[in-house]
């Protein structure tokens, strides 16, 4: 038997060199991955090079198919070439009939942005926030990169930098380019190129609104419908505010925040699981906001941006909620002055605090329309909702008219 001594220095060394190999041969089969993928999904998306891509959108959710509906149909009916890319599989392009419209499907998250990442294009408009701040960054073969406002709200809530880098903003009010110009002299930025084309979702939703058939004695309706997070209306009070209510003779329906389904699902669960037997309570999950927005008599909110879907498409009041607003995380932190939107709910709606809960039924049933509120909701549609039914028309007149050298 022949036995072989290592000195502990000499195993030592030999221990190092060892998982120094492993380790090399680990990260170089790792970039080797990588970069056989990365070659593989530039052969994937090579044709699109190929094709006429100068006009490009990219839509990152169902939730904005009403935004860029109009948009499309405007190329089509203009017999413009468009590629329109999409992160949903079931988008309601992919069911109707185009000649102009190429539309393809890029998938979510890492692989939408990627694909992105390699596309060529005169110009790309988005509702995607954060260009070259996250994942999504610019690249050579795209001359302009244009985000389109998707509320008629200022815009100040966008987490920190996130329309800082775009070529241009696409705004549903002039009042938006204001903020935009606030943060650009703050940060030194370069001005964007600003353009008001009006709200499409909003243009489409006013036909849409219309056609809904009028239910016959309807109960008096109490539409909730908060934003999500910890100062959101749910969130902060849950059944303080809702019991009240639903204990009254009213009909309420409830529309969560759709980021709610995900970030705040066993809040969610524990109040339907509450409220699961009473005839009086209807969850709202749909896509679309008009349906609860038609059957409401009267909204209770806090800040979510369904406040001024319903006060420009409806005309009716709003109660909103105490809160507390943090801005640290947003656009909004760098203002020393107030939201247009609060100013506007002051004026257009009526504030609530917890101390009210024990009586809303009263407050609800005598809450006065009087011509001040009604008046100053009539201002703030002509503020931040111009152009109206117009919208999907400027939008491609703005892509097919901007000048890009080259």
């Amino acid at each position: 038997m022949i036995l072989l001594y290592i000195d502990p220095g000499t195993g030592s060394a030999l221990f190092s060199i060892i998982i120094g190999i492993a380790a090399t041969f680990y990260f170089l089969s790792r970039a080797l991955i990588i970069k056989f993928k990365t070659f593989f999904f530039r052969t994937s998306i090579s044709s699109i090079k190929n094709e006429s891509s100068k006009y490009v959108i990219y839509n990152e959710g169902i939730q904005y198919w009403n935004l860029f509906k109009p948009v499309l149909e405007e190329f089509e009916n203009n017999k413009t070439e468009l590629l329109y890319l999409t992160s949903t599989a079931d988008d309601p392009a992919f069911y109707k009939e185009w000649n102009y419209i190429k539309i393809n499907y890029i998938g979510e998250g890492n692989k939408a942005f990627m694909y992105l990442n390699f596309l060529s294009a005169q110009i790309v408009v988005m509702t995607t926030p954060g260009l070259d701040v996250y994942q999504l960054k610019r690249v050579k073969f795209i001359k302009h990169y244009s985000y389109v406002f998707h509320c008629t709200t200022d815009g100040t809530r966008h987490k920190m930098f996130n329309l800082d880098y775009f070529d241009s903003i696409i705004l549903t009010g002039d009042y938006q380019g204001e903020y935009i110009r606030i943060f650009e002299k703050i940060r030194g930025l370069p001005e964007k190129t600003l353009f008001t084309a009006g709200c499409s979702y909003l243009d489409e939703y006013a036909i849409k609104i219309k056609q809904i058939p009028i239910e016959e004695n309807p109960p008096f309706t109490v539409l909730v419908s908060p934003s999500w997070g910890a100062s959101g209306l749910l969130a902060l009070y849950g059944e303080k505010l809702l019991d009240p209510i639903i204990n009254s003779n009213f009909r309420i329906i409830i529309r969560p925040h759709p980021q709610s389904k995900t970030s705040e699902k066993l809040m969610l669960d524990r109040l339907q699981e509450l409220y699961k037997n009473r005839n009086n309570v209807f969850w709202d999950f749909e896509r679309e906001n008009i349906y609860s927005l038609h059957k409401a008599d009267i909204m209770i909110s806090d800040f979510s941006g369904i406040i001024f879907d319903y006060l420009f498409l409806c005309d009716k009041p709003v109660l909103y909620a105490n809160y507390d607003f943090d801005p640290t995380p947003y656009d909004a932190d760098d203002l020393d002055c107030e939201l247009w939107q609060f100013k506007v709910l002051k004026e257009a709606g009526l504030k609530i605090g917890e101390n009210d809960f024990n009586n809303i039924t009263d407050i609800i049933k005598n809450v006065s329309d009087n011509e001040n509120m009604a008046k100053a909701r009539r201002t703030a549609k002509e503020i931040a909702w111009q152009y109206q039914g117009q919208a999907g028309k400027r939008i491609y007149e703005f892509m097919t008219g901007l000048q890009l050298n080259g």
